[in-house]
């Protein structure tokens, strides 16, 4: 088949020494950003992104990719061993996983997650490497009106349907889209939101805007907090770091139902991992009643095993969505997008014809990154554990003083620093009102694409408003997306009827 031979040739092409190198310090930078709770691969894309516009192409999405799946490994540590998920997709594996750590079996909780994440990523991407093509030529049929409710689509499920507040989630879509207005209106060459200032003519760089929201805000937000007791606490690890075949047997099936609610969701744009983990967690808290051995409350390792292999699975049919349709269906994979757009490469139906040597690479660079992932966390996992105690001061000041070096560095602009502390204590803001911020990067990105595709529209249908609703794939989308809202709508009732 034409995707396996593509595939090996991409092997080929990653198998030099520096490729090997990037992808092996992108799996470590991963990790270790992942453990940190409250940082996350989708900052540590963006922190390095403006330092690394010289790389090699290949060398650089391969390091984003290591670093991609790294921060997913690197999250679940944190939670196991300290109750604090480095990142919201860790959470449902953090319930279960605390508890065994808490009874001795901390070694095996972190084995079980490992694995799950190396089972979970593996099945998806092999998903990818063989449906991704496919997928992008079905994306050929796509018009200004299907590009159109793709990213209306995007817009709405991010913002409503995943945000704990439908209002909060709309407040940050409505926050990306004004970013994503400043500058001068191409086809009118009109002032949008410029305030006459000569620097916002061409709007705001989104390096600048993730570097400022994701890191500078964080920063910000942890500063804030200096002071408070922190109750958690690190558990150690003993025992053997593999788990016995009892485990494994019982370990199995939860990582393949987990990698089934995982592969979908990667494709829909819901924000990122919660979602899946959370239903794999709760599918395996149901089965698990049904037997006499239930561990769930106790330590289960079902209730590892599942959430890790939905949270890897999700992101790499996220990949393939990225790649063969370019749509983010994450913050990470929206900084990512803004990765290949750094190198001249736009993700989407004609990726794979133009650049589609550096893409088989980048697939290939993800089964490495993967094996590389499960080798360092197996036997190292309680060592990653050890960044928990570096001092808070000294972790967050240097990644001041790498944000700012890396924006001067991409536009040689004191102009992009004063806008990144600005948008700094915005993204600080948000956090202190609980305002998310995957819609901000999802509107950034999907913005302009959104906008061009509407007016193409409706200039080619005489400005007739059925055009957007006139084929297949557009009813699809938008039907798709009116279940989902009204999913979320009695999802949240039944909830605020229990807590009642």
């Amino acid at each position: 088949m034409d995707q396996i031979s593509n595939l090996l040739a991409g092997f080929g092409d990653v198998f030099t020494l520096n490729n090997l190198i990037f992808v092996a310090i992108g799996a470590i930078l991963g990790t270790a950003v992942g453990v940190l709770p409250g940082l996350g691969s989708a900052m540590a894309v963006a922190l390095l992104l403006p330092l690394t516009a010289s790389l090699d192409p290949l060398a650089a999405l391969a390091m984003f990719a290591g670093i991609y799946f790294g921060g997913l490994f690197g999250d679940s540590i944190a939670g196991i061993l300290m109750n604090t998920p480095g990142n919201s997709t860790a959470i449902a594996s953090s319930l279960e996983g605390h508890r065994m750590a808490r009874s001795g079996r901390a070694a095996q909780a972190l084995a079980t997650a490992a694995i799950g994440a190396f089972l979970g990523g593996l099945i998806a991407t092999i998903l990818v490497v063989f449906f991704a093509p496919t997928m992008a030529d079905l994306a050929t049929r796509f018009g200004p009106a299907e590009f159109f409710a793709l990213a209306v689509f995007a817009f709405v499920a991010i913002s409503t349907v995943v945000s704990d507040s439908a209002i909060r989630g709309l407040a940050g879509l409505a926050i990306g889209l004004t970013l994503a207005l400043v500058g001068i209106d191409q086809p009118t060459g009109t002032e949008r939101f410029t305030f006459g200032l000569r620097p916002l003519f061409d709007g705001i760089d989104i390096v600048v805007i993730t570097v400022a929201l994701l890191a500078l805000g964080e920063v910000f937000y942890q500063a804030s907090r200096i002071g408070q007791p922190d109750e958690a606490q690190l558990l150690k690890t003993k025992g053997r770091p593999f788990l016995s075949r009892a485990e494994f047997a019982k370990a199995l099936p939860a990582w393949l139902r987990g990698t089934g609610f995982g592969v979908p969701f990667g494709v829909i744009p819901v924000g990122g991992a919660e979602v899946p983990t959370f239903l794999s967690y709760g599918t395996e808290r149901t089965l698990a009643r049904r037997r006499k051995d239930n561990q769930f409350g106790k330590g289960a390792i079902e209730g590892v095993a599942g959430p890790e292999a939905a949270g890897n699975a999700t992101a790499g049919t996220a990949m393939g969505a990225l790649l063969s349709l370019g749509l983010p269906t994450s913050a990470t994979a929206a900084v990512l997008l803004i990765a290949f757009r750094q190198y001249g490469m736009q993700p989407g139906p004609l990726l794979f014809e133009r650049n589609g040597d550096i893409v088989w690479a980048l697939l290939a660079s993800l089964f490495i990154a993967m094996v590389i992932l499960l080798i360092l966390n197996l036997p190292m996992a309680p060592l990653w554990a050890r960044l928990l105690k570096v001092p808070k001061a000294y972790l967050y000041a240097g990644i001041s003083l790498l944000a700012a070096f890396g924006v001067y560095a991409a536009g040689s602009s004191t102009t992009d620093l004063w806008i990144m502390l600005g948008l700094g204590l915005l993204g600080f803001a948000m956090r202190r009102f609980d305002i998310p911020i995957a819609p901000v990067l999802i509107a950034v990105i999907l913005g302009p694409l959104a906008e061009y595709s509407l007016r193409d529209a409706m200039g080619n249908s005489g400005n007739d408003p059925g055009v957007l609703v006139s084929s297949p794939i557009t009813i699809v989308l938008y039907a798709v997306l009116i279940a989902g809202v009204v999913w979320a709508v009695l999802r949240r009732r039944r909830s605020a009827q229990a807590d009642f």
